[in-house]
């Protein structure tokens, strides 16, 4: 029911958007994009097919209110940063497999 082009953005909750319809209307091009941070399943299966495709960008769904969560999430963050300056390895680092060749940059 959404304008063609139009992309469609949930941060709020996964059930509310169904992925089999919103991958059917992003590959037959009626939506332009959709930038996800929240998934029917938690977190969202390695074989999931809106992972995908190229109009399609995902963040991790890392949202609580609470001040201890926030500085927990902070003092993550910025221990990575520093983990991956020193080269060392990242922690909770998930590897998503390399884009076909048709989509590469």
């Amino acid at each position: 029911m959404m304008k063609r082009g139009a992309i469609l953005i949930n941060t709020a909750r996964g059930l509310l958007i169904d992925e089999k319809a919103l991958h059917t209307a992003l590959e037959s091009g009626h939506l332009g994009g959709a930038g996800l941070d929240v998934f029917e399943v938690e977190p969202p299966h390695a074989n999931n097919a809106i992972l995908d495709l190229p109009n399609v960008v995902v963040t991790p769904h890392f949202a609580a209110g609470a001040r201890d969560a926030f500085q927990l999430k902070m003092r993550t963050i910025f221990r990575n940063i520093d983990r991956f300056y020193r080269q060392q390895p990242i922690d909770n680092l998930v590897e998503l497999p390399q884009p076909a060749a048709e989509f590469a940059g």
